[in-house]
């Protein structure tokens, strides 16, 4: 088994990065007969076309998918994307013409930015010009420019998030995770410890006062904190398993976040990119480890920003 170097299962990335305004997004292109679905937690999700990909709904292929900061205003990025696919004639077949089956989810992450510079459908554009196979950027790129972690110990205490990639190969299997981190918990190194996140007023983890990460005198604000994950195989499988694929990629976030979910909209997606037959045990067990280790690696290339602290470029005391 082999982790390096990054594989995107087929999929093109591409992002949009406004380091000014602490804002970006990402889009993921996806190879023709693409199957997917979506697993969607916590009380506060943002995204668009998550219905269409539960498993009762007849259409099974999509054509890409988009991770937007900018909140509920972010999912104006797909309509650049859509239109980007429509000059291109590629999309779901119906009488008239093809339609771009575009899945969309979003962060808040107007707090570094104040919300003046919003990501738009000239920016979802602009990220499916920038796709390709081989762009790996980590970090403060995309939908992960603004994002921040460890929120549960207050706005002071944060650090910075951002957008992780991890791959895993079996022969001729891939299974490739993406995560943009944007959560009110902590995330956790392999050995359970902290690896970013709240911190003490002398750089100290916080959690080492607060072993159960309690907030009710610093409470984070509700539906400002999310964690995106996309994965994908170049296995075969139907929607249905896509689907429970998509929740083994949950799995995987409380594995590497903690406290989740309580203040989060946690939305992850499942894609198969390819026909290869595999077991869809081992891909489901690759898909939790790629998609904790995705959110890892985001934190790991997080640079400082706006005063935030990222681990990229952190001290010796954090």
């Amino acid at each position: 088994m082999t982790s390096l170097p990054l594989n995107p299962a087929g999929l093109k990335i591409g992002h949009v990065t406004d380091a000014a305004n602490h804002t970006g997004c990402t889009v993921f292109l996806c190879p023709p007969g693409t199957v997917g679905s979506v697993d969607v937690r916590g009380p506060a999700p943002g995204g668009r076309e998550t219905t269409l990909l539960q498993p009762d709904k007849h259409v099974a292929t999509l054509n890409a998918v988009v991770f937007s900061g900018g909140s509920a205003f972010g999912l104006a990025t797909a309509d650049g994307v859509m239109q980007y696919l429509k000059e291109r004639n590629i999309g779901h077949v119906t009488p008239v013409r093809p339609i771009p089956i575009v899945p969309a989810a979003i962060v808040y992450d107007l707090f570094m930015g104040n919300g003046e510079v919003l990501p738009n459908a000239e920016m979802g554009y602009q990220a499916c010009l920038n796709a390709h196979e081989s762009n790996l950027a980590q970090g403060n790129v995309g939908a992960g420019t603004g994002v921040t972690v460890g929120k549960w110990g207050g706005f002071k205490a944060m650090m910075k998030g951002g957008l992780g990639l991890a791959s895993v190969t079996e022969g001729e299997l891939v299974v490739f995770a993406a995560a943009v981190v944007n959560s009110v918990g902590d995330v956790l190194a392999e050995d359970g410890t902290v690896l970013a996140g709240a911190r003490a007023e002398d750089g100290s983890w916080l959690v080492n006062q607060d072993p159960w990460r309690r907030f009710p005198e610093r409470p984070p604000i509700a539906g400002t904190n999310t964690t995106l994950v996309l994965v994908a195989s170049n296995a075969h499988f139907n929607k249905t398993q896509a689907q429970i694929l998509a929740q083994r990629a949950q799995d995987g976030i409380a594995i590497a976040v903690r406290p989740r979910t309580i203040h989060d909209g946690d939305t992850a997606f499942a894609l198969s990119t390819g026909p290869l037959e595999a077991s869809f045990n081992l891909v489901s067990n690759m898909v939790l480890e790629m998609s904790a280790a995705a959110i890892r690696s985001a934190v790991r290339h997080a640079q400082t920003a706006a005063g935030v602290p990222g681990l990229a470029a952190a001290s010796s005391n954090f």
